[in-house]
């Protein structure tokens, strides 16, 4: 068991600590990571129905093969210029399930009459671009606007893969939650929150022991893979983030060889993927859903029926909080994608600009409904 330090910070009667326990097994003796039972794990048809993450209990040329797989199935190609008439309609089957949420305005905004909004957005991907250089994530002046004005209106945190300062350098909003490196590190807003029923701040720091061999593998991994162009390691607190979007394919063997020698070092670790990245993480129980499900029980709306989730994310570690809105049949996920992908979330949008106009189509509305 590992214990979580949270602190739920008073006004009143001053901080108050606790200490939650949570199961880490090593995953050389496990082999498999304990799933909540009330999770669905995604499955990928071209991983063979595989969950994606990647354990350290087998070795040797097939295990880098399986590692490479899953980075090109995490990886999707981008669509055609003239996708071929299957390709169509498998995008219009795709698109009639996972309808977008700027043509579906009204029934999600229908479904949050008499009941309190609370946003959720991921960072890369879907508040800023994907770019080659992970430093040079830039949202734009009119998006965070746009963040600003949805913060105003509804609480709103910003759930990332992220070293939480980072992003929120990034972002420079004081007035939002954020929940860094995969949910592991969350702050709340630095002055009080009209709508934290609780009426605390709210500080989060899973496994804070597991950080001296965060930043050791960091250190190793730096000087590992060097020698391989385009390859970028960033050091994400609670997780170390191993970029690839800048790595020739040919190349995808031999860095995924050197990240796994360096990971079976160390069985209290384990890799996850994302979109062109290996993100090694604690072996802990805790991810972007678990997160969500704690940053709404701090708002004082755990167990509540008059709120309605919307988590809006782009990568496959959002995929966690998709299946936590679907299994609580409450709230919305919505996947920004331009391309078919397996998801549990219940509508799309196709990039950032189709979540920024969302964004301030939410605004406008709960404007009007406010003049009425």
């Amino acid at each position: 068991m590992t214990k979580q330090t949270v602190v739920l910070s008073d006004p009143k009667s001053g901080s108050v600590t606790i200490q939650m326990n949570v199961q880490n097994k090593s995953y050389i003796s496990s082999g498999v990571p304990n799933i909540p039972s009330q999770r669905k794990i995604l499955s990928l048809k071209k991983l063979d129905n595989k969950d994606t993450t990647t354990t350290t209990s087998t070795t040797g040329g097939a295990k880098i093969s399986t590692w490479v797989d899953s980075m090109r199935a995490s990886s999707p190609t981008r669509i055609k210029s003239q996708p071929s008439f299957s390709q169509n309609e498998e995008q219009i089957s795709w698109n009639a399930q996972y309808p977008s949420a700027l043509t579906k305005f009204d029934q999600i905004v229908n479904a949050s009459k008499g009941k309190q909004i609370v946003m959720f957005l991921d960072y890369d991907g879907t508040l800023s671009p994907i770019v080659k250089d992970p430093e040079r994530a830039f949202m734009t002046p009119e998006m965070r606007d746009a963040v600003k004005d949805v913060a105003t209106y509804f609480p709103t945190a910003i759930v990332t893969g992220r070293c939480r300062d980072k992003v929120y350098n990034f972002v420079k909003l004081a007035e939002l939650y954020y929940a860094g490196s995969h949910g592991m590190d969350i702050k709340g807003p630095s002055k009080s929150c009209k709508y934290n029923k609780t009426d605390r701040a709210v500080i989060f720091q899973a496994a804070t022991e597991f950080l001296p061999m965060i930043e050791e593998v960091y250190q190793v991994l730096e000087e590992t893979i060097k020698s391989i162009p385009g390859a970028k390691v960033e050091n994400n607190k609670y997780c170390v983030s191993v970029h690839y979007r800048c790595v020739d394919e040919k190349s995808w063997p031999t860095l995924a060889d050197k990240v796994r020698s360096v990971l079976n070092k160390y069985p209290k670790l384990k890799l996850c993927q994302g979109r062109k990245v290996l993100e090694i993480r604690p072996t802990i129980k805790w991810d972007k859903g678990n997160a969500l499900e704690f940053l709404l029980e701090s708002l004082g709306y755990a167990n509540s029926s008059d709120v309605l989730p919307i988590y809006i994310g782009d990568d496959r570690t959002d995929e966690d909080a998709f299946q936590v809105l679907k299994s609580r049949g409450q709230g919305f996920g919505i996947l920004v994608s331009k391309v078919v992908k397996e998801t549990n979330a219940a509508y799309s949008l196709q990039e950032p600009n189709e979540v920024k106009e969302f964004l301030q189509r939410l605004v406008e509305w709960k404007r009007l409904s406010n003049s009425e």
